[in-house]
Parts: C-alpha cells; sequence; structure tokens
C-alpha cells in the first residue's frame, strides 16, 4: 500500500496562521522562538518552524503549544476575529463546541 502524505486542512492553515501572526507582530524572530521552545523542552529548529509557517511541514499539538507565546490554552482554540471575514471558518466555528468557549461540551 502506497502512503501519502496527509494534507494540511482547515485546522492546520489555521495553527500556521496563529503561530506565524503574533510572532511576526510581537514576537522574537524564527531562530529566537526556536530557541526559547528548544529550551523549554521541545526541540525544534528556526528551519522546522520556518515550514510549519510556510505549511510544508504539519505542526502536531506539542509544536502548537510550544510556540504559543505565552497564550492560555483556552485562548489556543477561541474563535478568532479573522474567522468572521471568511464563511468557511465562521461556520466550523459555530459547529465547533469547541470554537467559541474554549470548552468541551459536558455530557
Amino acid at each position: 500500500m502506497a502512503v501519502r502524505p496527509l494534507e494540511i486542512g482547515l485546522a492546520g492553515t489555521r495553527t500556521t496562521r496563529d503561530i506565524e501572526i503574533p510572532r511576526t507582530e510581537h514576537g522574537p524572530a524564527q531562530p529566537q522562538l526556536a530557541a526559547r521552545v528548544t529550551a523549554l523542552g521541545r526541540p525544534m529548529t528556526a528551519a522546522a518552524l520556518s515550514c510549519i509557517e510556510r505549511k510544508a511541514r504539519r505542526c502536531d499539538i506539542d509544536d502548537f503549544v510550544a510556540t504559543a507565546h505565552g497564550a492560555s490554552p483556552r485562548s489556543l482554540f477561541a474563535g478568532s476575529p479573522s474567522d468572521r471575514n471568511d464563511p468557511e471558518r465562521a461556520e466550523h466555528s459555530r459547529r465547533s463546541p469547541v470554537g467559541q468557549t474554549g470548552d468541551a461540551p459536558h455530557h
């Protein structure tokens, strides 16, 4: 059976944006962020961070949390203002139990 790479979907695209935008607007350059993440125990090179931001490498949850720039876990999964400008993202956020409040549904 041939192995085919998994495509980066809507969540992956949003993740890359959620890493890159705060970093470029307020945060450190890629080498400094990679060094900080590595110092926190998640080895990462600037090249790996660049690949994540360019959507050339998938970002796993450990990478995402390590690069969260001190954001709270709840804020990482909250809908962003840019979702209002993208009907597909806005619809996904409305359907997602985590997209609006950050809390999983209670059953």
